[in-house]
Formats: structure tokens, C-alpha cells, sequence
């Protein structure tokens, strides 16, 4: 409920919410979502709260309305024959006390010290990760299955041009790598223009390690940007980069440059060798100095390759058709018929 669903600007876990949602009811089957009353969806709205948390200056404690949404989902819980969490989590408690059929997709990382006594506790709790990185840290929870995010195939329209810039599109935060962008960008002598979300949490680190890196007339920031301006951005880039310093579980704007058809430039960490095969959508590289190299080399990436593989792997119809699978599977174990009323959160 950080974000509406789809979000307004960033937010990665809602706009796979909202992907998933959609195409599940475009497949035919009955979708209950629980979410900001900002929310758009042709599923049942379920809104918990008037507008999503971010964009409401008057919330005070979020943590209180988690808790109301999971005792709303709770009070309707024999209304859905499973329950697609996407609350961390946050719901396992009460959960674990229920026999409808749930299981969680776990949209963050993993390596965090404080999960791995939770999950000693709750090793039963049905989770789906979204790469087999991701799994890494707790490799013997009860994991189902694992499903890669996709995007519905005529969300964005693939531009097949050379490209006139580079381009950096997520959150500003240490872990994401803009430093290193900026860098590559200064090696090559190309244009960067950065797309990014300054949270909070981070504004610090922008000012103190990034802000002084602007001023260089090679680098634009362009600030963060709606869904509905990503298409022009990315695919007018000649690459997307990607120099993450962490093990990213995902990365979805790598299969928003995809279905751009414009290659990633991407460092060997987390997901990345899960999604872009070297050479082929991209280059896989592991520092500077790579990546300077794979960017004067980018002309030898077929952009149509790039759309064609996003095609291929990471279309919503083929997230959908795979925790259809997983819903149909799991409620096996329940003993449970084929009937599928999936409800979101």
C-alpha cells in the first residue's frame, strides 16, 4: 500500500501486482485486489486506505493499516479459493492459522540477518521467489516455485534506432550503482540521462556522493518519471545501465529495456545472469571499464533481439500461466478443486 496499484511514478512490487492482476482477469479467472483506494484495476477493488502511503502526507503510521488490511483479508478469507500474498511476511501469524490456501511471493532480499531465525520459526510458509538468486541465502525454506516478472507484450513499443543516450532508470541509493553509471558514461564520451527516485532514506547519500557528479555536461538528471514516459526514455537510449552493487532479486526495468529493444549493460550480480544473456539482449560485465567496452560495442547487439527475447521469457501472459500452475498445484495439497478465485494483497 506504499505505492497504488499500478503506481503512480517508481515502484516495482505494485506494478508487477498490477501486471499480474490484469492479465489473470484477462484469462478469465475471478480476482479480489486488496490495495490504496488510488489503485486502477478491472479486478474487485478491496481499497484499504484512501490513497497509496507514499502520496498521503497525513499518514501517520503505516504499520496500522498493514494490519487492517490483513484482518480484512482475514474477514474474507472463505470468500477465494487462494490467497496471493505480496506482504512479505508481515501475514504469516495469522496465516499459519488459516486453511485456505496461500502462498508469497518474496519481492526483496533475502540477506538480512533477522530472516533467518523468522524462518526457523516459519519454515512452512509457502513462498515463490522471482529469480533462483534470490533463493541464495535461505536455500532451504519452502520454496514452490519461482516465477519471473513479466509485462503485459503491448505495454511498451520497441524503438529500433541506434539510440542518442545512455540511460539510468531505478532509485538512488548505493546499492544501485549511479556512481558507476556516471562513470562508464564519462569513459565513453556518451550522453547519460538519469531517471531515478530519491527516497528519503537515500537523500543523504545523493547529496554527499552524487550531487557534485552532476555538474558534468555529459550527465542529465531528469528525475523520476512516470510508467507512461518510460517508453520514450528507455528506448531512445542506446543502452540501459545496470552496475547494481548488490544481489538484485529481480530488476524489472531490465525487461522494460527488453521490450524497448534496447540492450542492458549490466553487472554480474544477483538476477542478472538469470535475465540477459551475454551478448545476445546485452552485456554482462564486472566493472568499469567492461562495461566502457560493451557500451562502444553495443551496435553488435541486435535490438530485435533484445524485443524478441522479452517476447520469449517475460511477457505478463507467461507470469500468469505460471502461478496459474503454481495456484493449481498448491491447492492440490488442500485437497482442494480446480476453481480458481485469487485474491491479491
Amino acid at each position: 500500500m506504499y505505492e497504488s496499484v499500478p503506481p503512480k511514478l517508481y515502484g516495482g512490487t505494485e506494478r508487477v501486482v498490477a501486471f499480474l492482476t490484469e492479465e489473470l482477469v484477462r484469462q478469465g479467472h475471478d480476482v479480489t485486489l486488496f490495495a490504496s483506494g488510488d489503485s486502477v484495476t478491472t479486478a474487485r477493488l478491496v481499497p484499504v486506505c484512501e490513497r497509496s502511503l507514499r502520496m498521503d502526507e497525513r499518514c501517520v503510521d503505516s504499520l496500522a493499516l498493514h494490519i487492517l488490511q490483513l484482518q480484512m483479508v482475514q474477514d474474507m478469507k472463505d470468500n477465494f479459493d487462494i490467497i496471493h500474498y505480496h506482504t512479505d511476511y508481515l501475514h504469516y501469524p495469522v496465516s499459519r492459522l488459516s486453511i485456505t490456501p496461500h502462498l508469497t511471493t518474496l519481492h526483496g532480499r533475502l540477506d538480512i540477518g533477522e530472516l533467518k531465525p523468522l524462518y526457523e520459526i516459519f519454515p512452512d510458509m509457502p513462498v515463490v521467489s522471482i529469480s533462483l538468486s534470490q533463493r541464495k541465502p535461505l536455500p532451504h525454506i519452502n520454496w514452490i516455485g519461482n516465477v519471473y516478472h513479466g509485462l503485459p507484450a503491448d505495454h511498451f513499443k520497441p524503438n529500433y534506432g541506434e539510440g542518442a543516450y545512455l540511460a539510468f532508470v531505478g532509485r538512488i541509493s548505493r546499492e544501485k550503482g549511479l556512481d558507476k553509471a556516471i562513470e562508464i558514461a564519462r569513459r565513453c564520451s556518451v550522453p547519460l540521462k538519469i531517471a531515478a527516485k530519491i527516497d528519503k532514506a537515500d537523500r543523504e547519500y545523493f547529496e554527499q556522493h552524487i550531487m557534485h557528479l552532476l555538474d558534468d555536461p555529459l550527465i542529465e538528471f531528469v528525475g523520476e518519471i512516470s510508467d507512461d514516459q518510460k517508453n520514450e526514455f528507455i528506448g531512445n537510449a542506446r543502452a540501459l545501465l545496470f552496475p547494481i552493487d548488490w544481489s538484485e532479486p529481480f530488476g524489472l526495468v531490465m525487461i522494460e529495456a527488453m521490450a524497448c529493444g534496447t540492450p542492458v549493460v549490466a553487472y554480474r550480480r544477483g538476477s542478472v545472469p538469470e535475465v540477459i544473456l551475454n551478448g545476445v539482449n546485452g552485456f554482462i560485465v564486472a566493472n568499469e571499464t567492461e562495461a566502457a567496452n560493451a557500451v562502444k560495442n553495443i551496435s553488435t547487439i541486435s535490438r530485435r533481439a533484445c524485443r524478441a527475447m522479452f517476447e520469449e521469457r517475460f511477457t505478463a501472459s507467461t507470469m500468469a500461466q505460471a502461478y496459474t500452475e503454481l495456484y493449481h498445484q498448491h491447492r492440490k495439497v488442500y485437497g482442494s478443486s480446480y476453481n480458481l478465485k485469487v485474491m491479491e494483497s
